[in-house]
């Protein structure tokens, strides 16, 4: 099974694509995308999208696990970032991926076994847990990884939970 985790962004969206073959996860590619900061919001997420279907064609995922949006004083920020995940949402439908959304919270949770380790943790825990060389750079890709493992954690464990 192909997962493709994104990290929502206006500037960075980070993007990590995991395989899930009995139990063991590992690393396929992942990367990031970047919109110029002087481009018209719109092209900006034009931008997004094509890149994103690149990605998409390149690596057929069949799940993909998109962080939620978290705010908490700067609006303006938040509706960006919100308008750029409807547009990653929309292309992952048009493409025929299944989509799970997940908090931070729910990611730190699953990676590292508590919801409020400090960004660090998680990414050691994901660069030990896919045996990666070094810490995928920039965060907002070694984030996109953490949610793609922690989407893979959590199908794991609703498959537990509905044979029961």
């Amino acid at each position: 099974m192909k997962i493709i985790g994104i990290d929502p962004g206006t500037a960075i969206i980070g993007w990590g694509v995991i395989e899930e073959q009995r139990g063991n996860h590992s690393a396929i590619a992942y990367g990031h995308i970047t919109t110029e900061k002087g481009l018209d919001p719109a092209e900006r997420l034009c931008t997004l999208a094509d890149e994103l279907e690149n990605v998409l064609r390149l690596h057929s995922p069949e799940e993909a696990a998109v962080e939620e949006i978290f705010f908490s004083t700067n609006v303006k920020t938040a509706i960006a970032v919100s308008q750029a995940r409807g547009v990653i949402l929309l292309t992952l439908k048009r493409f025929g991926v299944n989509i799970s959304g997940y908090t931070p919270n729910q990611v730190k949770q699953s990676v590292t076994g508590y919801g409020s380790a400090d960004k660090q943790q998680v990414q050691l825990m994901t660069k030990n847990i896919l045996h990666l060389p070094t810490i995928p750079k920039p965060d907002d890709t070694a984030d996109a990884i953490a949610i793609a493992l922690c989407h893979a954690f959590s199908r794991k464990t609703r498959r537990i939970l509905e044979a029961r």
